[in-house]
């Protein structure tokens, strides 16, 4: 069965599609629309519901599988989807949101092994066990959180595979300079974005949780580090516990971007430029895979709102690999 972003600019679909998200909005005219971000296996898309009646803003709800009449268009440079009717999936149809979310490429055994790795390699007793004891509290739903609401990895398993590429960014690190901690580096890794469970709804119709809007997932695992140490009895003022909370706090690298210090030491420096390269890699990743060679991208909001050329250069594996 063809998938949303098998069909090509111009096509004309009829599939059955996730709705993401729904916002009701309003034309310059007054009349009422919804601004759908629709969704599948391939990728989303954003699509407009012209003349949105009450009962159409009351059932179109985020969360369910609908099936969709239209065409692929694009607009500004972006897919875009042009309805021309849809409804309601019915119950013998393919009615089951978790049809249409998008996973990591990824499976979740291969990942549980290589953070259980991971784990192994933090030899600082204090941090191994404060790893341990959080990992094993959040691990089901670690395990299956998007990394974000829309930007990167916003997808069932993003935040386990978006933190597990930061860590194999790290290990080739490490073996470059000696500075750093392996410990203490993984360590920061693998918490840095834990909160992320508490901050976001889940992979279905991902949205913001009340906790998530008003203390953040930089604070909320900074807390869930001390109860850790509570329940651990770990001395909190331990200098290896300290710089654990530093990491999480600083990984976003600067104030205005959540970060309530900037990086102090070097190993919270290189987690905040690992995580913005795997970030970026990542939202580059998929609009390109939308791409058609020879062409650009659609613009990247995130990314200062840049479009990037995909290459119709042959990719050739380097002599030392053959």
């Amino acid at each position: 069965m063809k998938k949303l972003y098998d069909y090509q600019k111009d096509e004309q679909l009829n599939l059955f599609l996730l709705i993401k998200s729904a916002e009701e909005k309003k034309t310059r005219n007054n009349k009422p629309y919804l601004a759908l971000i629709l969704q599948d296996t391939s990728g989303e898309i954003s699509a407009n519901y012209w003349d949105a009646s009450p009962s159409d803003v009351e059932q179109f709800k985020p969360g369910r599988v609908i099936k969709v009449d239209g065409r692929r268009e694009e607009y500004n440079g972006a897919p875009q989807l042009r309805i021309k009717q849809m409804r309601l999936a019915q119950d013998d149809e393919p009615s089951n949101p978790d049809l249409y979310i998008e996973r990591a490429p990824v499976n979740k055994d291969k990942m549980i092994e290589a953070f259980n790795q991971a784990v192994f390699d933090i030899t600082n007793a204090h941090l191994n066990r404060i790893v341990r004891y959080i990992m094993k509290k959040y691990q089901r739903e670690f395990f299956q959180s998007p990394a974000a609401k829309k930007n990167h990895h916003a997808y069932l398993g993003g935040l386990a595979f978006h933190t597990m590429s930061m860590l194999k960014i790290a290990k080739s690190i490490t073996a470059s300079y000696d500075l750093l901690n392996p410990s203490l580096l993984y360590a920061g890794i693998i918490l840095h974005d834990v909160g992320k469970v508490i901050e976001l709804s889940g992979p279905t119709a991902t949205e913001y949780t009340l906790e998530g809007k008003l203390v953040g997932h930089i604070v909320l695992i900074y807390d869930e580090i001390s109860k850790a140490c509570v329940e651990l009895k770990i001395d909190e003022s331990h200098e290896d516990v300290l710089l654990l909370k530093h990491l999480v706090l600083a990984h976003h690298g600067e104030m205005e971007y959540g970060s309530p210090v900037r990086p102090q030491i070097p190993e919270a420096e290189i987690i905040h430029y690992i995580d913005q390269i795997d970030a970026k890699m990542n939202m580059m990743e998929s609009a390109l895979r939308k791409t058609e060679a020879g062409e650009f991208s659609e613009r990247i909001w995130a990314m200062d709102n840049r479009s990037f050329f995909k290459s119709t250069v042959k990719k050739e594996r380097p002599a030392s690999e053959e």
